[in-house]
């Protein structure tokens, strides 16, 4: 039961948020988990809020949870299509995740104002400009 608790440091694990044309030809922005590792990851759960302060009101978004199951070594899964209202507030990404049968966990949170096009850089794996944190 104590490995269960066991901190592990996570590497490899990118969290991308691309602005992008959809099927239809409208741009939109899509949040993206990247496997940059060379071992397949399984049972990826991912939960997303946002939160922070708008109108000196503070804010909080829905939690959303997302199953991606498995994400294979050196691919991408989409996560979630995202407003930009949000990208005001903080943005965080919980994924936990089993590499080698351990459990990993890791927060992501991209700061207010940060999703934004000045702080584009290319998204490895993917290929196309976006914001990112690994």
């Amino acid at each position: 039961m104590k490995d269960a608790l066991i901190t592990r440091p996570v590497s490899g694990i990118i969290l991308a948020i691309i602005k992008e044309a959809n099927a239809e030809g409208v741009e939109e922005w899509n949040a993206y988990l990247i496997n940059n590792k060379d071992v397949d990851i399984e049972g990826v759960l991912v939960s997303t809020n946002g939160y922070g302060q708008r109108d000196k009101q503070q804010v909080n978004t829905s939690m959303l949870r997302h199953f991606l199951d498995e994400v294979p070594s050196k691919s991408f899964k989409k996560i979630e299509p995202m407003m930009e209202d949000v990208f005001g507030l903080f943005n965080q990404f919980w994924v936990s995740f089993f590499e080698d049968k351990l459990m990993y966990d890791k927060k992501y949170i991209f700061p207010a104002e940060s999703i934004s096009e000045k702080n584009f850089t290319k998204i490895p794996i993917i290929g196309k400009m976006g914001v990112m944190i690994e």
